[in-house]
C-alpha cells in the first residue's frame, strides 16, 4: 500500500488513466492536473490547476510518457489548458521528490538537476521495454497487414537491432512464418539471431541485405536507412521505422524513390493504451513503495 504519499499526476493519455486507478487503489494521495474533462472520478484523487498542487508535500511527479516540450509544456489529452512545468514547481518540493517520465528531453533534464531532484526516465528501464514489446509487435503486425497485399507468412523481413523490441518482433515474424534476417553490430547478437534460427549479417553491409526484402522493421535510433541504402531498395518493400522521432530513415528520400516508409513509434500507447498504462502503473508502484520504505512513511 502506498498509504501517506502523495502524487502529482500532471497530464497524459489514456495510459495514465491506469497508472491513477492502481495508485489510488493502493490508497495514494493524488493531484491530477490536466485532467478536467475526465468523466471518470477516483477515490482519493484531487482535479486541481498545476499551481495548487501542494508542492512543499509532494513525494513524487508523474509525467506522461512524452514528458514536455521544449518549454515544459505538459500534454494533456483530458484538457484544453496549457500546463506548463517550471523550475519553480520543482524548487519546492521536498529534496526526496522523485520525477517520472517515459523519456526526457533536455528542458525537464535540466530544471530537475537545478533543483536537486531525481528524475527517473521509465522507458530506459529493461523490464518496462520488454513489456512494451508485446503491444509494440501486435502493432507492427498490424501496420503490416494494413499496408501490404501479401501474407506475412513468406514474406521475406529484415529487423535492425537485436534489442529489447527487436528481438520480440524478430521472433514473432518468424513465428508467423515470414523468412526473417536481421541487422546487428555486437558479435553477442550475431550470434544469438543464429542460435534463434534466423539469418544474421552486419550493419556495416545492410545495403546488400536490403535489395530483395517485402517489409524492412527498424528499431536502431540513428539514420540508418540513408539514401545510399534506401538506393538499394525495390519500391515494394515496406518500412516500418520504430524507432523514436525523428527515427532512422530517410523519409524524404525514401518518398523520392518510391518506397512506403511510416514512422511509427510509441505503438504501445495507441494500439493498445490500456496494457501499455498498465505495464507502467505496475512498476511505478514497485517504485514507489520503494521511496515509502526509504522515507518511513
Amino acid at each position: 500500500m502506498l498509504t501517506g504519499l502523495k502524487i502529482a499526476v500532471i497530464g497524459g493519455d489514456a495510459r495514465q488513466l491506469e497508472i491513477i486507478r492502481k495508485l489510488t487503489e493502493q490508497q495514494a494521495d493524488i493531484y491530477l492536473v490536466g485532467f478536467d474533462q475526465l468523466d471518470h472520478g477516483f477515490t482519493g484523487a484531487v482535479k486541481c490547476n498545476i499551481d495548487e498542487i501542494p508542492f512543499q508535500q509532494i513525494d513524487s511527479i508523474i509525467l506522461p510518457v512524452s514528458a514536455t516540450t521544449g518549454e515544459g509544456v505538459v500534454s494533456t489529452v483530458f484538457s484544453n489548458e496549457e500546463v506548463v512545468l517550471k523550475q519553480d514547481h520543482l524548487d519546492r518540493t521536498p529534496a526526496h521528490c522523485v520525477i517520472f517520465s517515459g523519456i526526457s528531453n533536455a528542458y525537464l533534464e535540466n530544471i530537475a538537476a537545478q533543483a536537486k531532484r531525481k528524475l527517473v526516465k521509465l522507458f530506459e528501464r529493461d523490464d518496462i521495454a520488454i513489456y512494451n514489446s508485446i503491444p509494440t509487435v501486435e502493432g507492427t503486425i498490424m501496420l503490416a497487414i494494413q499496408h501490404t497485399d501479401y501474407t506475412i507468412h513468406g514474406s521475406q523481413v529484415a529487423v535492425l537491432g537485436l534489442g529489447r523490441t527487436g528481438m520480440t518482433i524478430a521472433r514473432t515474424f518468424a513465428a508467423l512464418g515470414a523468412n526473417v534476417k536481421v541487422g546487428a553490430r555486437s558479435s553477442a547478437h550475431l550470434a544469438r539471431i543464429t542460435e534463434m534460427g534466423l539469418v544474421p549479417f552486419h550493419t556495416d553491409e545492410l545495403k546488400e541485405h536490403v535489395k530483395d526484402i517485402d517489409i524492412c522493421i527498424n528499431t536502431i535510433p540513428s539514420m540508418i536507412l540513408n539514401q545510399t541504402v534506401l538506393s538499394s531498395m525495390t519500391p515494394k518493400t515496406l518500412i516500418l521505422d520504430l524507432a523514436s522521432r525523428p527515427g532512422g530513415t530517410d523519409f524524404k528520400y525514401a518518398e523520392k524513390q518510391g518506397i512506403k516508409a511510416l514512422l511509427a513509434p510509441g505503438l504501445p500507447g495507441i494500439v493498445a493504451p490500456k496494457t501499455a498504462g498498465q505495464i507502467l502503473a505496475n512498476v511505478l508502484s514497485k517504485l514507489l513503495a520503494e521511496i515509502q520504505a526509504e522515507e518511513g512513511k
